[in-house]
């Protein structure tokens, strides 16, 4: 039998970091971030960038192999608006429900909703060895906020694969089954097996 490949976890969100457990289950051990290691400023201008800021951050601080994402909301009336941005959209320390509210504004009385969740999930070895994958949803954003699961955008952004409601209207199995998160995290696992 051979063993699990061990990953340090990037993420000091501990939202993002419970549903990457729950995505990848047993098939790696996921190890939490060192607690002494400060947040990483992800000033990069691409997902892939900041992704690589975080796992090279962890890995460098742990001597262990680290995993790291970073996801971006992409609407098609905001030229692919708020992207990189969306953690921080309505300016640093802003809440969850403050890039909701500022999303819903820009968006109102406009009739083209399309929207996409991008999230690129990439390991960084000692050796300076990675690899990074994607995972992308398409979907549209609501008019209004409905249901009161996940975090971040989840109340506003109904995936094209499912069945109308939003990802905060869907149990975490649900979501993950057809996520970006979901996704990244599935084509990530299948990389690392071949």
């Amino acid at each position: 039998m051979t063993e699990r490949l061990r990953l340090v976890c990037a993420s000091a969100n501990p939202d993002k970091v419970a549903e990457i457990a729950a995505i990848l289950g047993d098939a790696v051990e996921l190890v939490p971030r060192p607690p002494e290691v400060p947040d990483v400023v992800e000033d990069a201008d691409t997902l892939v960038g900041n992704a690589r800021l975080k796992a090279v951050a962890i890995c460098e601080a742990s001597g262990l192999p680290a995993v790291a994402d970073d996801t971006g909301l992409e609407v098609a009336a905001l030229d692919g608006a708020p992207g990189v941005h969306s953690a921080r959209w309505a300016g640093d320390g802003s809440s969850y429900a403050d890039n909701r509210a500022k999303l819903l504004a820009e968006l109102d009385g406009l009739a083209d909703r399309r929207a996409a969740f991008r999230t690129c999930a990439l390991v960084r070895w000692p050796d300076g060895a990675e690899l990074a994958v994607d995972g992308v949803c398409d979907g549209v954003i609501t008019e209004t906020e409905r249901g009161d699961a996940g975090f971040g955008y989840d109340a506003v952004f109904a995936p094209a694969d499912g069945d109308g409601r939003t990802f905060a209207e869907m149990t975490d199995a649900e979501k993950h089954a057809i996520s970006h998160r979901g996704r990244a995290f599935r084509n990530l696992l299948a990389a690392l097996a071949r």
